[in-house]
């Protein structure tokens, strides 16, 4: 696998959220992490990106080990991560956020620029207006838009499509399709869990902290149990 987390074990203080959790994704492939509130999921992702502390497990991107890398080391190294909130500026324009995104670079990114305004078109016509003037899905647009800036070869979402309409819903998830085919590792932690599996390879449902369920989309949609416990019947 691309990357790969293994058997994960930690959380605030002496209190561990999540216990031996793991997860993999590849390169050009959707992994969702679902459950319910509590579960530990965006306690996973922050344990990922190396935003607290593990007692135990593992952490590799292209078969290195970054598990005692710090945060922006191993954005360094390929991950970009879209937080649920507070994940664009509002005060700055939709051409500023993403140039804010792209600071880190040491070549220009005018083309990558170019390549977000064909993914996300209302940006290109938006560009010059202030994030704060947007809808939720536009800003969420942004926020993945400044993400990618970076060319992750690692996109973390943590509930993308929080807040928005079902319209908007589907509209998000077509444009991660579309990240998904320039051969982006995606992982997405999300509360629409039908539909985030019905675009995703694989899933993991996380239960108490722990990997509960695990499988493609298609065959978690399918599963009785999940389906029942998580999926409303």
């Amino acid at each position: 696998m691309f990357f790969s987390a293994l058997n994960l074990t930690g959380g605030y203080g002496s209190v561990d959220i999540i216990h031996s959790c793991s997860f993999e994704v590849n390169k050009g492939e959707i992994v969702s992490i679902l459950g319910p509130n509590g579960a530990g999921k965006s306690t996973a992702m922050k344990a990922m990106l190396g935003m607290l502390t593990l007692s135990k497990g593992e952490i590799e991107i292209d078969g290195k080990d970054i598990s005692k890398l710090n945060t922006q080391n191993r954005v360094k190294l390929g991950i970009s991560f879209v937080p649920q909130t507070k994940n664009v500026f509002t005060e700055m324009t939709v051409q500023e956020n993403l140039e804010m995104g792209g600071f880190l670079r040491d070549s220009s990114y005018l083309e990558t620029i170019e390549e977000i305004f064909e993914l996300f078109p209302i940006l290109n016509e938006k560009k010059n207006q202030i994030v704060g003037e947007l809808s939720g899905g536009q800003r969420q647009q942004v926020a993945i838009g400044r993400a990618l800036m970076t060319k992750p070869s690692v996109l973390m979402l943590d509930e993308p499509t929080a807040g928005v309409s079902p319209i908007v819903m589907d509209e998000l998830f077509e444009h991660i399709l579309k990240i998904k085919e320039k051969n982006v590792a995606i992982l997405m932690v999300e509360q629409n869990a039908r539909q985030a599996l019905k675009v995703s390879d694989r899933g993991y449902v996380l239960v108490m902290g722990e990997n509960k369920y695990s499988g493609s989309g298609k065959d978690l949609l399918n599963d009785p149990e999940v389906r029942r416990s998580f999926l409303g019947g």
